[in-house]
């Protein structure tokens, strides 16, 4: 067993395409997925998703990034306790929606779209919004979440991988843009790419991880996660750099614990 590096940062992304916000710990279940991380979406049109029988689609189908760049100036906190979204719109006023309601529902998928509407070529009369929640396990017998992959993955990012690519291109990249969940320092940039098939342990007796793939950038890392401009063509200048558009590892938890900031990475 060696040490691969020490976690510095956990993030959550309640809303698939929204905020990313940080937390303090994360208590992780085998095969789970990362605590309160795409409980939600926003629905882009009708997109075919069955919640009786929750299956992965495109992300193309959902208000996200890689589709509406402006999902980047609207500012998102999840309340988990009284399950109610907080968005900060671009005047600054705070709005609170209630999520277990309807018409909470209904009032966010409307606020959002006149930010899709003043900013992208996009009309909600064709395409309306509706906000999608992660079924019930216990009703549809199985874990489901709005992630890119179909499995109960979470993320981690090797940071000095973002800053080489970004030495390289001489940019200073936001690693926001990659929406990880695990953020680990002191890996040598794309060494963790060489850890699939094997396994990770967080902390002496945190949880321990199975390594499956890299995960594949698309165009939503394009988006300054600051200003809500495609401001550099992350996807192009990783296979220019290195031949692949990797950046990242999906891992599979295999035994649960807590994770936290200052945890040493162990792979085995």
């Amino acid at each position: 067993m060696t040490q691969g590096g020490v976690i510095s940062a956990l993030w959550r992304h309640p809303i698939k395409g929204f905020t990313p916000e940080p937390v303090s710990e994360a208590l992780l279940c085998p095969d789970g997925f990362f605590p309160f991380d795409r409980l939600y979406a926003l629905e882009v049109g009708r997109s075919g998703f069955d919640p009786s029988a929750p299956k992965t689609i495109s992300k193309m189908k959902f208000a996200v990034l890689a589709r509406f760049a402006a999902v980047a100036r609207l500012r998102t906190r999840y309340d988990e306790f009284d399950d109610a979204l907080d968005v900060v719109d671009e005047d600054g006023k705070t709005w609170r929606f209630d999520m277990a309601s309807d018409a909470g529902r209904h009032s966010l998928a409307r606020h959002v779209e006149t930010v899709l509407a003043r900013h992208e070529d996009y009309d909600p009369a064709a395409f309306p919004l509706t906000l999608l929640s992660a079924p019930d396990p216990e009703v549809v017998r199985s874990q489901f979440r709005f992630t890119d992959s179909g499995r109960g993955f979470v993320s981690f990012l090797n940071l000095n991988s973002v800053r080489d690519l970004g030495q390289r291109i001489g940019r200073d990249l936001d690693p926001l843009r990659l929406r990880a969940n695990i953020w680990v320092e002191d890996q040598s940039a794309f060494e963790d790419h060489d850890w699939v098939g094997k396994h990770i342990r967080l902390g002496t007796e945190g949880p321990e991880f199975e390594v499956l793939k890299p995960i594949v950038r698309c165009v939503a890392t394009h988006v300054n996660p600051d200003t809500a401009e495609r401001d550099v063509d992350l996807c192009a200048a990783l296979w220019a750099q290195y031949g692949h558009r990797d950046c990242g590892i999906y891992a599979r938890v295999v035994k649960g614990g807590t994770a936290r900031p200052g945890d040493a990475l162990h792979v085995y």
